[in-house]
């Protein structure tokens, strides 16, 4: 039997304390502690956290509807690959930059959205609206492969409209980073792993080719700002993919005229010089 450590407390009138576990607060305290590491586990931070269903109107059918959307100042970015591919913490917030709408099958960029004549929403809803099947969406979340299917309808979209050349250079330049999220993510157990990353940066390769081609072509007969970028972002990016597409002469040829612009910003002549090291002996 335990010995009762508070028995001569019994002659004072304080019998309440026989018996009583001398470490009993702490031991509270201790679990209180255990459950507030456990709930804090709990709230480890998801992808779902940073998104919220934003309401949309459909420019071509004119439809309702709601779709995934990053909160505003959500998402922190943690640096760039020097295609300018924004990287963020946590998640990849490009999955979301596509509206599909699921009633009609029109898709865009986020920026181009809503910015459709007439003329292209009667083209889209003769060539995609009597075909399209509806989008299979899975959860609260885009795995890469729902974002690509996305973007690759976005794409379809913007050849039947007969958009701007930046608009679908700038469409193939994301689903490439999409892609290229996708190999980095790509889980360890997958079955032939190697052989599916090498299979994704082909297909990446493909896009940026095709990003390429299209910047270059925009850049002699579209008015600046393109796509959001100034002339001289806009220039680095044509110079970088260049790079990526070994026409090292055409992006050597670009990023000197960018060093001696007197426009370009110091940050952005800097990147162009060390993209240039990179080429100094392939020219």
């Amino acid at each position: 039997m335990a010995e009762n450590m508070f028995h001569d407390l019994t002659k004072l009138g304080l019998s309440m304390f026989e018996n009583m576990d001398l470490y009993s607060e702490d031991k509270e305290k201790e679990k209180v502690t255990v459950v507030a590491a456990k709930n804090e586990e709990v709230k480890k931070v998801v992808e779902e956290d940073f998104l919220f269903d934003k309401g949309y109107r459909c420019p071509v059918c004119d439809n309702d509807f709601k779709m995934k959307t990053v909160r505003t100042g959500k998402a922190r970015m943690i640096g760039a690959d020097m295609d300018m591919r924004p990287k963020y913490e946590d998640f990849d917030p490009i999955k979301y930059d596509c509206i599909a709408c699921p009633h009609c099958g029109y898709a865009a960029l986020s920026r181009f959205f809503v910015h459709v004549s007439t003329m292209q929403v009667k083209l889209i809803r003769t060539n995609i609206s009597p075909f399209f099947k509806g989008l299979n969406q899975k959860g609260a979340t885009l795995s890469y492969d729902d974002a690509i299917i996305r973007y690759e309808l976005a794409l379809a979209n913007a050849v039947v409209k007969k958009a701007k050349t930046s608009e679908k250079a700038y469409t193939c330049l994301k689903i490439a980073w999409l892609k290229r999220g996708k190999w980095e993510n790509l889980p360890v157990d997958t079955p032939d792993r190697e052989k599916e990353i090498a299979n994704i940066k082909a297909e990446e390769k493909q896009y940026i080719a095709k990003a390429y081609e299209g910047f270059e072509a925009a850049m002699g007969k579209e008015l600046f700002p393109i796509c959001g970028m100034d002339e001289w972002t806009y220039v680095y990016l044509v110079a970088e993919l260049g790079y990526e597409c070994e026409d090292y002469a055409k992006s050597l040829k670009l990023l000197a005229d960018l060093v001696v612009s007197k426009s370009a910003s110091p940050k952005l002549k800097e990147k162009a010089r060390e993209l240039r090291k990179l080429m100094q002996h392939k020219a």
